[in-house]
Parts: structure tokens; C-alpha cells; sequence
């Protein structure tokens, strides 16, 4: 088996997670993802959109344009 360099084979990392926010507008979502929002990965960064701009935006997400764009 192989380990990650740094040591710990425990996997995750000891911080606390971040709270939940829509990248673009800034929306708080209450504990874990709600299903009605839209994770996009861009540049290998995953970023949530809450149910609002993913409505607003639905164009550019289906012709899978980054959110710069939008």
C-alpha cells in the first residue's frame, strides 16, 4: 500500500470545513449541499451555485462555460 508523503495515512485534514456558499452570489446553505444546487468543477476547483443563479445561468452551464463567463 501506498501513503501520501507528509506521514498520516488517516486520509482528510484536521481543519474544520468551510461553510457552504454560493460562488457567485454568496448564499449560505444550511449543512450539506441542498440537491438543488449545481457543483461545477473548474480548473480543479468544485464550486456550488445555489438553485437561483443555477436557474439564471442554465445556458451557460449546459454549454459547460466556466462561471467567468457568465
Amino acid at each position: 500500500m501506498t501513503s501520501l508523503p507528509g506521514g498520516s495515512d488517516h486520509g482528510g485534514s484536521s481543519a474544520e470545513p468551510q461553510p457552504l456558499v454560493c460562488a457567485r452570489c454568496g448564499t449560505p446553505a444550511a449543512g450539506p449541499p441542498p440537491p438543488t444546487w449545481t457543483c461545477s468543477v473548474e480548473n480543479g476547483v468544485r464550486q456550488y451555485f445555489c438553485d437561483t443563479c443555477s436557474r439564471e445561468n442554465l445556458r451557460a452551464i449546459e454549454g459547460r462555460l466556466d462561471s467567468a463567463w457568465w
